[in-house]
């Protein structure tokens, strides 16, 4: 994983380790050593202030002997050579690790992200607990106050339901009181609808047998009254039968006038008929007239009768229907 910066510690160990493998410490090395990290200017700082405290004296080949040089040159070149193969071994593997690293870091940048952001998520959801907590705490305080409300709401009912109960009991009580009177009253109504009943159809059957006598009545003196009329219809005719014969002496008379003595006799005995004919028609008459009143009596006396009798018969049978609609109100 790359270092976050380098400092002299780290600087003065990559110098070493390339001095220790016989390569020049240059600040390209040195970056390189480090993994390519580190500003150049900040290397070569770091170098100065190095090689000011460094004792040791700088190599220089030309303190040494030709051979020596040789000898040195080769095996640097050997070291080099070697050197550069391990480098490049090492710089192959550290790639492989950084990429790995690059990877991994990516990877758990990524699940860093994931997780601030489920962190974030997390604090926004407790905070929407505790929101809802406090809302929750609220509405418990108010469903306490509110159970509060309805325990005495229902102390309060229970006590209006044992005064109710109390006035069912009561009303019950008068109830079966009103029953009683009810089925006592329905009794006397019943007792005394048979009464009427009895009284009705009674008065009914007297006022039909009344009514009976009054039409055999009735008809007894329509045929007087027939009688009488044709009575007197006889006794017209024999009138003007006898006024005829009146009329007759009368022309008699005024040819016979000559024959006083006869003529007056006769016509005596002829004033003599004529008043009691006269006397007869009027009582005929008075008896044919006294035989149509008494007819006429009795024939309105027989329609007040029939009236009567209509009115009581509609009186007894809006009696019975008022007592049936009684009779299923009290069933119902």
């Amino acid at each position: 994983m790359a270092r976050g910066g380098i400092n002299l510690v780290l600087v003065r160990r990559a110098r070493e380790a390339l001095l220790s493998r016989g390569q020049n410490p240059s600040i390209d090395a040195i970056r390189i050593e480090l993994g390519n990290t580190g500003s150049k200017t900040t290397i070569q700082r770091f170098l100065k202030e190095i090689e000011s405290h460094d004792p040791r004296p700088s190599a220089s080949p030309s303190r040494l002997s030709d051979e020596l040089s040789e000898l040195v040159s080769k095996m640097l070149e050997r070291l080099l050579e070697e050197g550069n193969e391990a480098l490049a071994h090492e710089r192959a593997a550290f790639e492989v690790e950084r990429k790995a690293m690059t990877t991994e870091s990516s990877t758990l940048q990524g699940h860093l992200e994931q997780a601030q952001r489920e962190i974030t998520k997390l604090q926004s959801a407790l905070q929407t607990q505790d929101e809802e907590l406090k809302t929750v705490k609220s509405s418990l305080q108010t469903e306490i106050t509110r159970n509060a409300r309805i325990s005495q709401s229902c102390s309060d009912l229970e006590i209006r339901l044992q005064e109710k109960d109390a006035q069912i009991e009561s009303l019950e009580e008068k109830h079966t009181h009103a029953r009683e009177t009810l089925e006592h009253y329905r009794v006397a109504v019943k007792e005394q609808r048979d009464q009427d009943l009895n009284r009705h159809e009674t008065q009914i059957y007297q006022m039909q047998q009344e009514v009976t006598v009054l039409q055999q009545t009735l008809m007894v003196k329509q045929e007087e009254a027939t009688r009488l009329i044709r009575d007197n219809e006889r006794l017209i005719a024999e009138n003007r039968q006898h006024a005829k014969e009146a009329s007759q002496h009368r022309d008699a008379i005024e040819h016979l006038r000559g024959d006083l003595g006869i003529a007056n006799a006769a016509t005596a005995r002829a004033e003599g008929a004529k008043e009691l004919l006269a006397h007869q028609l009027e009582t005929k008459s008075k008896e044919a007239t006294d035989a149509h009143l008494a007819g006429t009596a009795a024939q309105q006396r027989a329609e007040e009768l029939k009236a009567l009798l209509e009115q009581s018969e509609n009186e007894l049978e809006a009696l019975r229907a008022a007592i049936e609609t009684k009779e299923q109100s009290e069933s119902q």
